[in-house]
């Protein structure tokens, strides 16, 4: 491919992320406009959680089917699927219809990061990508920054539905441009599709989604019967997969796969790492909202310095992967994280507010050295025909790890909220009667409302968020400990030195050129006039 066309996928591929990533925070702004105008207020959480589920466990599906059919078609399947969910949730009647097209769209968001990284590892070497990490990185931190003023303003001065509109255009640009500049070899072969596999694992997936994603609000909550009965029918459901998979002629997840250390290291790692980037992002506004008293306009703007710290430390990252190898990057990144974990975790509420926007730099940091540094290590260590299917497991251990985490560190958070109010109740020590420190720990949003806070006496309210301070701390401290796992799953890394990748990326050329100059002297041989016995043996 020339460079012109590889640039253009490049684009095509980043307008795709750009939309999917947008995606995921222009809506929560709307979401109060909504409900004023379809209703339905006790679903409210459903818009979120069907998007999120469906979203996760198409993940492995799509990267499996662009093994066998190519990137090319798949990628424009996805941003279809997603446009049509798009288009119909724009045009939602109820806040029922709405539920369902958010989890149509959900369908094809699963294909698009995941297939846009594959598509740029088929098209760019190891160095290229490393050095484009600010591109895709930039793309995550500017929708996270524009998202929430984008979707305020679209919601106030024209309608929410343009929340939803507005891809449309942008999503049949990007489909566009994939498809006319990204060429693919023609596929003779007739792939055969592990079905069986595909519906028990996205099954599987999303019994384990939907227990963690409504049940995980506290421990009572998630320890329910019903999410026992999801968690179980999930884990008999997974049980029957890795049976069908076994036996599979082509299985949807190739289980050999993880007979490849960096493969296994980067999915153990990338869960314990999503644990942690989602807690981050879900409870540092919290904290600042609860326990600091912040608006939530000031609440949102501290994920600023977090997501530059990202964007900048990307950069960094994909440079010194050329340099020294993605083992030690991904050890200094998780090391960084890990420390960013533990100093937040000791922020109290009359530290100066520098030192937070300090914890947040280093967590940016941390995140920005691992997460594409992990996925180009897993691209370096399969072969072709399964690098969509790795690079989607990468980012599959990253979604159900967000999702596990953003479920426990939310049990965890209100579990210790409501021990904390209750027994200084009983004591006597919070100035509280026992039945109102029930009422605040089952509804601790009064503590990030501003009406309900401005109506709570100081005392109490300076009660309340000194027992949120102290259960987030809680919080930060299991990010810590799990962010401290992934560093010492890392040390498994191979110790992959720059020589034996510069090797690798040699021989995977010079295998390349002697393919276009063998399929050349073909059909220079096929454009030959036959000739006699000569051309006819040439032909031949």
């Amino acid at each position: 491919m020339s460079s012109a066309r590889r640039w253009a996928v490049t684009a095509g591929v980043m307008t795709g992320m750009f939309i999917a990533a947008l995606e995921a925070t222009v809506v929560g702004t709307a979401m109060p406009t909504v409900i004023a105008s379809l209703g339905g207020l006790n679903h409210y959480s459903w818009v979120f959680s069907a998007y999120l589920v469906t979203s996760t466990v198409t993940v492995p599906v799509w990267g499996k089917l662009s093994d066998l059919y190519g990137r090319r078609l798949l990628y424009q399947t996805g941003i279809a699927v997603f446009l049509i969910g798009t288009l119909l949730s724009g045009l939602s009647g109820s806040m029922t219809q709405l539920i369902i097209f958010r989890a149509l769209q959900g369908l094809g968001a699963g294909a698009l990061v995941p297939l846009g990284m594959t598509i740029i590892g088929d098209v760019f070497t190891l160095e290229e990508r490393a050095k484009m990490q600010a591109y895709f990185s930039g793309v995550w931190g500017l929708s996270s920054v524009i998202g929430p003023i984008v979707g305020g303003f679209i919601t106030d001065q024209i309608s929410w539905r343009w929340v939803f509109f507005i891809n449309l255009p942008v999503g049949v640009v990007a489909a566009i441009v994939i498809g006319l500049a990204l060429k693919e070899p023609k596929r003779t072969e007739k792939p055969k599709i592990d079905y069986a596999g595909a519906g028990l694992l996205m099954l599987a997936i999303s019994l384990l989604m939907l227990a963690l994603v409504e049940g995980g609000s506290s421990l009572r909550t998630l320890l329910t019967t019903e999410n026992l009965l999801l968690i179980g029918g999930s884990v008999i459901l997974l049980g029957l997969f890795g049976a069908v998979e076994k036996r599979a002629p082509d299985p949807i997840i190739p289980f050999v796969l993880f007979r490849n250390r960096t493969v296994a290291v980067a999915v153990a790692a990338g869960f314990l790492a999503g644990v942690a980037m989602f807690g981050a992002i879900s409870f540092i506004p919290l904290f600042a909202q609860g326990a600091l008293g912040a608006t939530a306009t000031a609440a949102g703007s501290l994920l600023t310095p977090l997501m530059l710290s990202w964007v900048a430390m990307s950069v960094v990252g994909g440079r010194l992967l050329l340099r020294v190898g993605y083992r030690i990057v991904a050890i200094v990144g998780f090391t960084v994280l890990t420390t960013g974990f533990v100093l937040l975790a000791q922020f109290q509420r009359e530290t100066a507010r520098g030192w937070l926007y300090f914890d947040l730099i280093l967590i940016g940091a941390g995140l920005g050295l691992t997460m594409l540094t992990m996925l180009i290590a897993v691209q370096q260590a399969v072969e072709r025909s399964k690098l969509g299917v790795a690079t989607s497991l990468n980012q599959f251990s990253r979604a159900i790890g967000g999702a596990f985490g953003v479920a426990v560190m939310g049990a965890f958070l209100t579990s210790g909220l409501a021990s904390r109010l209750i027994e200084g109740a009983e004591r006597g020590t919070t100035g509280l009667s026992v039945e109102q420190a029930r009422l605040y720990a089952e509804n601790p949003n009064a503590l990030v409302d501003p009406a309900a806070r401005a109506g709570i006496p100081a005392a109490t309210l300076d009660v309340l968020q000194r027992a949120m301070a102290d259960s987030i701390h809680n919080v930060f401290w299991v990010g810590a400990v799990l962010s401290g796992l992934a560093l010492l799953v890392t040390f498994l890394l191979p110790a992959e030195g720059r020589r034996k990748e510069e090797r690798k990326i040699r021989t995977d050329n010079n295998v390349g050129e002697k393919m276009l100059m063998a399929e050349q002297t073909t059909i220079n041989r096929r454009n030959q006039p036959e000739a006699g016995v000569e051309g006819t043996s040439l032909k031949s």
